[in-house]
Formats: C-alpha cells, structure tokens, sequence
C-alpha cells in the first residue's frame, strides 16, 4: 500500500492500481480487530463511488482530487442519509440529516468514498478518547509495538484510528483544544489544525464556537494540504523553502514542563536535526501563555458554549451522557453572561500581545503533548483521567486561544512509541505553516533513513 494518500493517487491516474481495488484493501482493514470500535456506523455506495473513479481513468479523464479513496467522518459532521450522533446515547434517535454538511460536501465533491461516522469522546469534549457507549477505539500505532491497549487520543479518536490501521487515507474532524493533533500525536500521523474561519462549521455539532476547527488527520504534510485546500476551498501558497531558509522559536516554559522522557529525547533530537541542516532556532519565552490560566478558570468558552448547547437536552436525557463530559458541560451552568463576555474581551486582548511575539518567526516548535500514549487501564479513575486530560490539552490547546494554526508531525524514531512534533504560528499563516512544515517533515525523514 502506497504511503500516503498522494502516492495512491498518483498510482490510480497511472493505472498502476484502481480506486476499487484501493477501498477494498481499506475495507480489510475496517474489519480487523483494531478497528471493532473504530466506527459507529458504515456508509453504503463507496463501491459506485470507486468504480465511477476506475471508469473515468479508464477513458484518459482528468480525476478527482481524493480519486474514489477512503475518507473516514467524525460523527460530529452532517452526512445526508444518516443521524449524527455525536458518538451519544442522548442522541441515539437523531433523525437522518438531510443534507451533508459544507465540509462533508466538499469531500464528496473531491471524490472521496466516505466510508463511515467514525467514533470520538462524546460530543468531542476531552482529549483522552475514551467513549463509554460505543467502546474506547483502539490506538493502532501503539498496538504494533506494546500489548497494553494504550489511548487513541481525542477526541477525534476513532478517525485517528481509521487512518493509523489503513481503514481510511484521511479522517474529517474536529479541534477545540487539540483534538485532531493530540489523536495525530499518538498514534504517529499528521494533525493539521487550519485557522479556524477558513473551513465552514455548519451542520456539526457544536462544543464551543468560538475555538472549534474542522480539519482532518492524514499520513503526510503534503496530504495535510491536499486535504486543507478541499475543505477550505482555497489553494495553497507554497514557497517549498528548504529548512535552511526557516526561522524557528522554540518556546520554554509551559509547553516543555513535565515531558515524558521518550518525549523530551524525540523533541531535542528533532531541533538537533535540524539545527544541523541549517534551520534558525531562537530559544524564546512566552510568558503571555502563563496567562491563560487565569482567563479560563471559570471554565473557559467551551465550558459556556457547551452548555448553552447542551443545557435542553441534557435537562431531559442526562442519563445517556458520559458523566465525565457531563460534568464539564457543567461548568458552563455557572458562568454568567458578564463572564462569559469578560473571558471574550481577554481572549482577543490576549491575540492582539501575543500575534506581534510571533510575527518574526516562520513557525514556532513545540512538543504536541508532553507525554506517550498511557495505558486505557491506567486511567480508571475520574482523577488519573482529568489529569491525563489536563496534559494532553496544555500544549495544543494554546493554539486554539490564539486562534492561530498548527500541524502535529511524528518525530520519533522507527521502533518508538509516537511521539508528536507541533509546527504553529498565530492566524492566517497556514500557508507558512504548511510550507515550514514540509521543510521540516522531510529533513526528518532524511535523518532517520541515513
């Protein structure tokens, strides 16, 4: 199977593969045992949409973009013909959507065989993956190399999931706090994170509208932008500047307190790599992110925009929610208007100081998550579980309050539990990212094969 999406493409308009043999083989992978919690539901017609792909490389036609390939959705996203769920018991009589979503339509458009709603956190609010309802997915990366079931990451867990085991090329998705990059980060794949006004949101269900992103999860950088036009309907700017042209930060404080050592030996290495092949590193404080604590405590904008969403059905059907997502949802009961308000005029106060720190540099480099995937056992318990969270969410989630745009690229070695690199910088630099990201995706790669 070809490494990437793009390859696969690639093979299908040379005709050295077909896009019905290519679903097939993703279709054998849906059915392995990794994959048992991986989908809440399967869609029908993915063979049409193959066979119409063959037919059109058969005749010398131009093809599509995503070329009759397998594309797994978040079961947040609207797919006409089928309910979305939110991976929720409390919804688990939604009716049928009537019409795919922007995001979903965009996918179909480009040719992709949308193969299933695939599972999360309920109603995406937590980054570990856990889904007390459907089954937590099993994280695909890591059960190659250990045999403790280990976290998928989320929420966006079951799409990960898809992508890592080859169900899928490509997963739709949602971040909030980190929720494509943190799944991405464990299990050894590619999370990009575009700004969040460039893809349209409508017909997904919401968990806090002033931070939700979709994006997708994908097998490479360049998939990422193949992936990130489609939704955005937008091309991409590339310079294809080598690493040598790149200015980096590398930020202290928060982002690389407590890391895993495995994490702290991937991340150094990687500035190690390339610092030699000629990247700029500047080692910079950001002392602004210290401030987000105090912004958030009361809970944040997820916690009062969840509940303004939540606060109806979970008058009636609380009992069908997964008391840990209950619970944040919660929080959202006692902020009140004024604070909710207060929290908005600090965060665009917040963008505005911190946009300038940023502006000098291509990118900034951070750890994705400080830690490795932990055992699913080891998080039994609501404390383990909040604090496991808590880690999981502090690096990405920076991002997501600057409002900014990021990509979460593997930095471990071959043989190593994945370990996730983040490229970012503030908003409206997608295009830098990408690019940066690119530079840096390949110096690694050229690194581990000499």
């Amino acid at each position: 199977m070809p490494p990437d999406l793009t390859a696969a493409v690639s093979d299908i308009q040379q005709r050295r593969s077909t896009a019905v043999d290519a679903l097939a083989r993703s279709q054998a992978a849906a059915a392995l045992p990794v994959n048992r919690h991986t989908f809440i539901r399967r869609f029908a017609g993915t063979q049409a949409v193959a066979a119409c792909v063959d037919a059109q490389a058969a005749a010398g036609l131009p093809l599509p973009p995503l070329a009759g390939l397998a594309v797994s959705i978040k079961d947040l996203f609207d797919v006409a013909g089928h309910p979305t769920t939110g991976a929720s018991r409390a919804l688990a009589d939604a009716r049928p959507a009537a019409r795919d979503c922007t995001a979903v339509s965009r996918l179909r458009a480009a040719g992709a065989a949308l193969v299933g709603h695939t599972n999360l956190t309920e109603f995406a609010f937590s980054g570990v993956g856990i889904n007390p309802h459907h089954g937590t997915p099993l994280n695909a990366a890591t059960a190659a190399l250990d045999a403790q079931p280990r976290i998928p990451g989320g929420s966006t867990s079951g799409g990960a999931t898809s992508v890592a085991s080859g169900a899928a090329w490509a997963a739709l998705g949602s971040d909030t706090g980190g929720s494509i990059r943190i799944p991405a980060a464990l299990q050894g794949l590619v999370g990009f994170k575009n700004t969040a006004r460039l893809t349209p949101l409508d017909g997904a269900i919401p968990l806090s509208t002033s931070l939700d992103t979709a994006s997708a999860i994908t097998r490479s950088v360049r998939d990422a932008v193949l992936l990130h036009e489609i939704l955005s309907a937008r091309r991409v700017v590339l310079a294809q500047r080598p690493v040598s042209a790149l200015t980096l930060a590398v930020p202290g404080g928060a982002f690389l307190d407590g890391l895993d050592g495995a994490v702290a030996s991937a991340f150094e290495r990687s500035l190690a790599t390339l610092g030699r092949a000629g990247a700029r590193l500047h080692e910079i404080a950001l002392p602004e992110v210290d401030e987000l604590a105090a912004i958030n405590a009361a809970g944040g904008l997820p916690a009062a925009e969840s509940w303004a969403w939540h606060r109806s059905l979970l008058a009636t059907r609380e009992a069908d929610y997964d008391p840990r997502v209950a619970l944040r949802i919660r929080r959202g009961e006692r902020i009140s208007a004024a604070d909710y308000i207060a929290v908005l005029n600090a965060r665009a106060g917040w963008i505005a100081r911190m946009t300038p720190r940023l502006a000098p540099f291509d990118a900034l480099l951070s750890p994705t998550v400080p830690m490795l995937a932990p055992p699913v056992a080891e998080l039994a318990s609501d404390d383990a579980f909040f604090a496991t969270n808590a880690r999981l969410l502090r690096n990405p989630s920076v991002v997501n309050m600057l409002d900014g745009c990021a990509l979460s690229l593997p930095c471990q070695r071959a043989g190593e539990m994945p370990v996730g690199l983040m490229v970012w910088s503030s908003a409206l630099r997608d295009d830098t990212v990408l690019d940066a990201s690119l530079a840096i995706e390949r110096a690694l790669q050229d690194a581990e094969a000499a």
